[in-house]
């Protein structure tokens, strides 16, 4: 084996393996919670708090609908599209404990995308909020589904606040478009209608190599894949993500508290990033999460988890950005906060830096992907991260990096990362080909697309995509380290660099920043990269803008920035 391979020893507190064997399914992991905890708050939305137990009685509910009035059996898919709001775990729990296949939607995709994810997952069933049903009713007929859950904002809260919360979204913020769905139930009804035929039958998928939730890719390049991920993915990553989490301070001591950590929820938990966090590990480890329906409304953020002493918080670089600008995030409570885990999408040495001398928390950048269920690598906490790095290899997981030619690269060196472990896909779904082509030639690793460096500690520094890369004049250039120094200037908010085609060099960058200093000028940017990069990496154009586009877990479409030059460059051309 050559030497770029790590399966090494991992910070202190942190296991080097874990048992996978703990649990046979995922409904284990949620039932055997729900046992454990039934009297600790486990979810709050909009300022209500569901306990366990009360999860357990609608989720159970749910499954029992679900299996008892709706012609589904078990096996089928169904779709759940919905924001961060109380209904998304209980739709969520339910349909895996009433036995079918969960399919995690994007409640901002467009009828397009939809229409393509419900045909090619094969969905019969959706359970969606009404914000979005005028978008369902446009594209159903076109679809395989035979049902349809429809639910509003404050669903799960008590009257009367119930009434006024969802009469606001519809007729004064006007937020819920008119749709017509006549044979779509409401959500409270299918709970009432599952609780009074009795108790769901416990038929659930078991087994670790079976298929239970497809999770899509962003579709940011191409069309979007459903991961498929097994009971023993989900629940190896489940016990990946735990055992970092288990956190512990320099006398050996836990550091977080008894009853259960209190952790922020601002990213979509239909992303796998989220959905593992916390509706997988948070939940094992009897964690309270305060789940954010719109993290891009700072104030509201910040309202919402003022109350509550913070033990916890998951996020990422442009969410963490957002809230450090905001005059009141400083008025937050941060005395016990001793975890803040951020991935997504590259972790800023500047923010990382503002945010640990706001909150006293350092933050654990960590990476993945759809396909890892999704964590590969996190940084441990307590003061032991790595700043530039994801960190280290979660336990149960081998890395190495390879050439172009699939050899690997000596440890140091640039190359593919390549994962193994028991969170990776079981592959795609009805893709055997794009299966075939996201592993090694021997089917053992699966190949991550990102160029990646492992030191001998084995904390891994990712490059960048290999497709974003830049070659200017025969050179590579890594829009991540452009973005990195740019992201440095005391003026810029936020950026992002591509390549576009250019006579001389083939390539040359392009920038595009978000400024906070109205007078600044694309000198004072290009002055600042020469005094931090070499001449082929300086940006040759820059473009100030107010917004960039992005995910809605906040990561930068650069291809959509892409799509845009290569319009204007169509345009330019002579007929």
């Amino acid at each position: 084996m050559d030497a770029s391979y790590w399966d090494g020893k991992r910070a202190p507190g942190i296991a080097d393996t874990i048992n996978v064997n703990e649990y046979d399914s995922v409904v284990e992991v949620i039932d055997s919670a729900f046992s454990r905890y039934a009297d600790r708050k486990a979810f709050t939305s909009v300022g209500y708090t569901l306990t366990y137990r009360e999860i357990d009685e609608y989720s159970a509910a749910f499954a029992s609908y679900l299996q008892n009035h709706t012609s589904l059996k078990a096996g089928d898919r169904v779709a759940v599209q919905m924001p961060n709001i109380m209904q998304c775990p209980i739709a969520v729990y339910g349909v895996l404990r009433a036995g079918m296949v969960l399919v995690n939607t994007n409640p901002l995709y467009t009828e397009r995308e939809m229409l393509h994810q419900f045909n090619d997952s094969g969905a019969k069933a959706l359970v969606c909020m009404d914000m979005f049903a005028k978008s369902v009713q446009n594209i159903l007929p076109e679809t395989g589904l035979k049902h349809v859950i429809v639910t509003s904002l404050a669903d799960m809260l008590p009257f009367p606040k119930r009434q006024l919360i969802n009469a606001a979204a519809k007729y004064i913020k006007k937020m819920i478009p008119d749709y017509s769905l006549p044979e779509a139930i409401r959500f409270r009804k299918a709970l009432s209608l599952g609780k009074s035929a009795g108790a769901y039958k416990k038929n659930h998928i078991t087994g670790h190599n079976n298929t239970i939730v497809l999770q899509y890719t962003g579709g940011t390049t191409g069309v979007a894949k459903g991961a498929e991920l097994t009971n023993l993915n989900l629940i190896a990553n489940m016990l990946q993500a735990r055992a970092n989490m288990a956190q512990v301070d320099d006398n050996g001591q836990p550091l977080k508290p008894a009853e259960g950590a209190t952790v922020v929820a601002p990213l979509p938990l239909y992303h796998i990033y989220s959905f593992t966090v916390h509706l997988m590990a948070m939940l094992d480890s009897g964690d309270h999460s305060i789940l954010i329906a719109n993290p891009r409304d700072p104030g509201m953020f910040i309202k919402m988890i003022k109350p509550h002493r913070l033990d916890g918080f998951v996020g990422l670089n442009t969410l963490f950005v957002g809230l450090l600008n905001h005059p009141e995030f400083k008025n937050c409570n941060f005395e016990h906060l001793n975890l803040t885990l951020s991935g997504g999408t590259a972790l800023m040495d500047d923010t990382a830096k503002r945010w640990k001398e706001l909150t006293g928390c350092g933050i654990s950048e960590g990476y993945g992907l759809t396909e890892c269920s999704p964590i590969v690598a996190v940084n441990p906490a307590a003061g032991l991260e790595r700043l530039g790095t994801v960190g280290q290899a979660v336990p149960g997981t081998a890395l190495k990096c390879i050439d172009d030619q699939g050899n690997e690269v000596p440890q140091g060196e640039r190359g593919e990362l390549c994962v193994k472990g028991p969170q990776v896909m079981k592959g795609y779904w009805n893709r055997p080909e794009a299966t075939a082509d996201s592993f090694t030639a021997d089917g053992e690793w699966l190949k991550t697309g990102d160029v990646a460096v492992i030191d001998d500690d084995g904390f891994v520094k990712i490059v960048d995509r290999i497709k974003d890369m830049i070659l200017v004049s025969g050179f590579n250039v890594y829009p991540n380290e452009i973005e990195e120094v740019v992201a440095n200037h005391p003026a810029v908010e936020n950026c992002a660099a591509i390549g576009v085609p250019d006579e001389k060099s083939g390539e040359a960058v392009k920038l595009f920043v978000i400024s906070t200093d109205p007078n600044i000028t694309a000198d004072d940017i290009k002055a600042h990269c020469r005094e931090n990069l070499t001449g082929y990496k300086q940006p040759k154009f820059i473009e100030f803008r107010d917004e960039l586009p992005m995910t809605p877990v906040g990561k930068i479409l650069r291809r959509e920035l892409k799509d845009e030059e290569a319009a204007k460059n169509k345009e330019a051309e002579p007929a």
